[in-house]
């Protein structure tokens, strides 16, 4: 694919109104999940942007982080304060072009947005899943969003691009399907999940285990849930998502007007913005999908069922461009590092970009202006 160098200066347009989508598929047969367990049928939350061409080779797959959901961009209303979350960068004319590609994002299983989760209806008790739904892996996404693709009758895909674990499916892709992809941009990703990451993550899920209103995952229906343990865990992740820079620079030492200084409550504009963000995932998002995707993120590595990690690396022939960020906390630089080195060890073709940004893990979010470039270049050669 190619595009004109005076692209960047044309006038980017959103996309105006979009519809959600959902397909159902394994009818017939299960899913057979990575643990051995069988799923079906299954639901797939979806959005479309852009036409798919006649050669059906003008597709890329978004594949989103973990309490994304398939709302990439666009609106879904006319009423809507924000678009979807990567809209700044899809649409016709902006860097991820609707006039050429047909861009898909889907709903990973195991989420709570429209894909069948712990919270979709188990057909064999009528009941919801909670954790009865099998332990699934980044692996057992990928492969369903390539039965849900044979179903659209797409054989190929240009490109796969995520951040965070959508950066770990993007990498999955082009590992287990060479043949399939062309392209692939994992951003803030490693290619295994390290100690440290993997200590955040045990923290989030005991706060959520811990809340007694969890009930061993069968909160449903019960009139109670785990908010406390919820708001608890996303705090611990806004910390890991921010750099120490940005909250310094945000909110320093400042202190709410409303508290004394002398007083064990929290005082500070800092504790504030952890409530906020706290109390408003509770309304959001579901306890038994985090811990669900959280621990597939923990599962996550490239090289398992593979000779080495360099073995699962040397499978692939997409194209790669990493892109890791200066000041992550929770995927530092160095841990993208050891996949960029271990694709140049096995000749592969891949492309190292650094974002430097103050936001932490969560510039893939909101660094667009750097993030443009790079992505646009890498597309059109």
């Amino acid at each position: 694919m190619s595009i004109p160098s005076e692209k960047l200066d044309y006038i980017e347009k959103d996309l105006g109104l979009v519809s959600p989508q959902k397909l159902t598929i394994f009818n017939d047969q299960k899913f057979k999940t990575e643990s051995g367990a069988g799923l079906g049928p299954i639901d797939i939350a979806y959005e479309t942007y852009g036409n798919l061409n006649e050669k059906r080779d003008n597709v890329i797959l978004i594949a989103h982080h973990l309490t994304a959901d398939a709302h990439v961009a666009g609106k879904h209303t006319v009423d809507n304060e924000s678009s979807g979350w990567w809209d700044t960068l899809i649409g016709p004319n902006k860097v991820i072009d609707t006039n050429q590609y047909y861009v898909i994002c889907i709903n990973v299983l195991g989420s709570c947005y429209g894909t069948t989760g712990p919270a979709s209806i188990n057909p064999e008790t009528g009941r919801e899943y909670g954790t009865d739904f099998p332990v699934i892996t980044i692996g057992d996404m990928v492969r369903l969003q390539k039965a849900f693709l044979k179903e659209l009758e797409i054989n190929e895909l240009y490109a796969v691009i995520g951040g965070s674990m959508g950066g770990m499916q993007a990498l999955k892709w082009a590992v287990e399907y060479p043949e399939f992809v062309q392209k692939v941009v994992p951003i803030g990703t490693p290619g295994r999940l390290k100690a440290q990451s993997i200590a955040y993550n045990q923290i989030g899920i005991e706060a959520i285990k811990n809340d007694p209103a969890w009930q061993n995952g069968h909160y449903y229906n019960t009139g109670s849930q785990p908010k406390k343990g919820m708001a608890l865990a996303r705090k611990i992740g806004m910390i890991t998502f921010r750099s120490p820079q940005s909250f310094q620079e945000r909110f320093g030492r400042e202190e709410l007007d409303s508290k004394e200084f002398y007083t064990l409550d929290n005082q500070f504009e800092i504790n504030n913005y952890l409530d906020y963000h706290g109390d408003k995932f509770i309304d959001r998002f579901d306890a038994n999908s985090f811990i669900y995707l959280t621990k597939a993120m923990d599962l996550y590595d490239l090289g398992r069922g593979y000779e080495s990690f360099n073995a699962a690396l040397n499978r692939i022939k997409a194209e790669v461009l990493i892109i890791t960020i200066s000041s992550d906390q929770l995927f530092p630089p160095e841990e993208t590092l050891e996949v960029v080195e271990g694709l140049n060890e096995v000749g592969g073709n891949v492309e190292y970009q650094v974002i430097n940004s103050d936001f932490g893990h969560d510039a893939f979010l909101v660094e667009f202006d750097k993030l443009k470039p790079l992505i646009g270049k890498f597309l059109y050669n």
